[in-house]
């Protein structure tokens, strides 16, 4: 009997291995699959760089394709639908991730330009399960949060009503009143509401002067040419983990950032975890192999630093405890000057991230804390050790 044969992206981490007793695993660089190579495939493990469309699949024997990633841009989902191909992608694997990411990068701005972040607004577009995680991380920090998601808003629970402490609000209104906008809606160019160059000469126009903008969502929902020039007359930093046309870089976008990494935002070790989990366990279901239906890597490495972090209090705001342990979990200007000292190794860094963990993994022991301090550690997910 012919054994089952998937088709993975090589750098999908914690697989290798895993399927290989069960079926045929086959592992490729996600950019160079070829139309050849899954010819005889019947699933396919992509991340971002394998473009799943006519040109691979068709005439193929594929039935299935599991992205380890919460976007699926790179997934013709009509092509798939009319020719019986399931796909899946793992909705909220690496929305924690992403969180760190923003808190990181808010606390490094506010450190940068002498910023008090509960004197400002952040504005959040796009509320699915990574918006709503940097909602609950800017109300953390002390921010005043906006919220802007029309087909949420629309479908669940209309405009006037509120979803936890923060309001549904227009675009418009977010723009005008943010400090800081950050985006995280998926790719879109035929939706009711389509994200493709959200960010415009239009939206940069209607920012506050001296604001931020953030974009770890997808390349493309920002209009890199008006970006350049609200630079120049509007915002007083920006911040992208997304190009258009990565992993070719605008070299000016990425000097002037202050900070620009590799669309890494969501490549905590526990988010991969997460998304490989999803790639074996709906392969399992879907072609009834029950032995790893429940499966999660046995092992995600300890990251290079103490997961065991002391913090005294004394003199220091929370916002400086705040980066403190922030930074500790994460030093993202790591990250970003890496990215501007070597830009053409873009997928390299990607490929080769290295071990981070999310806040969950981190326990703080503080001295001479107040309630501000420990509340918002805890609500941004560190363990408190009395």
């Amino acid at each position: 009997m012919r054994k089952l044969k998937i088709v993975t992206d090589d750098k999908i981490p914690f697989l290798k291995g895993v399927l290989d007793p069960y079926v045929n695993v086959v592992y490729l660089p996600g950019s160079k699959t070829t139309a050849a190579d899954v010819a005889d495939a019947d699933a396919i493990f992509t991340r971002t760089r394998t473009h799943c469309n006519k040109g691979l699949l068709h005439g193929s024997s594929v039935r299935l394709i599991v992205t380890a990633t919460i976007g699926y841009d790179h997934i013709d989902t009509a092509y798939c639908e009319a020719n019986g191909i399931r796909w899946i992608n793992a909705p909220g694997c690496n929305s924690s991730s992403v969180q760190q990411y923003i808190t990181a990068s808010l606390l490094v701005l506010a450190k940068e330009k002498k910023m008090n972040l509960p004197d400002m607004t952040l504005g959040v577009i796009g509320v699915g399960n990574v918006g709503s995680k940097v909602a609950k991380a800017g109300a953390a920090l002390g921010m005043r949060v906006l919220l802007n998601d029309p087909p949420r808003a629309e479908s669940e629970i209309g405009l006037s009503q509120k979803e936890g402490d923060a309001t549904f609000t227009s675009l418009e209104q977010l723009l005008k009143e943010s400090d800081v906008v950050t985006c995280h809606t998926p790719l879109t160019k035929d939706s009711p509401y389509p994200t493709y160059h959200l960010s415009s000469y239009d939206f940069f126009d209607q920012m506050k002067d001296g604001s931020v903008y953030i974009n770890s969502a997808r390349g493309a929902v920002t209009d890199s040419a008006a970006l350049k020039q609200a630079v120049q007359s509007k915002l007083s930093a920006y911040i992208l983990d997304v190009w258009e046309g990565e992993p070719n870089l605008d070299l000016e976008l990425l000097k002037n950032a202050l900070i620009g990494t590799p669309h890494i935002a969501g490549y905590s070790s526990d988010g991969k975890a997460n998304g490989t989990a999803v790639c074996v366990r709906e392969f399992c279901q879907f072609f009834g192999l029950d032995v790893l239906h429940d499966w999660y890597p046995d092992a995600v490495p300890a990251p290079p630093m103490p997961t065991i972090i002391s913090i005294d209090c004394t003199g220091k705001t929370a916002q400086q405890v705040f980066y403190e342990a922030v930074i500790h979990t994460y030093p993202i200007e790591e990250d970003s000057l890496r990215l501007k000292q070597t830009p053409t190794d873009f997928e390299k860094q990607r490929g080769d991230y290295w071990i981070r963990r999310e806040f969950s993994n981190f326990t703080i022991q503080l001295k001479n804390h107040t309630e501000t301090i420990v509340n918002g550690l805890r609500f941004l997910g560190f363990k408190i050790k009395n």
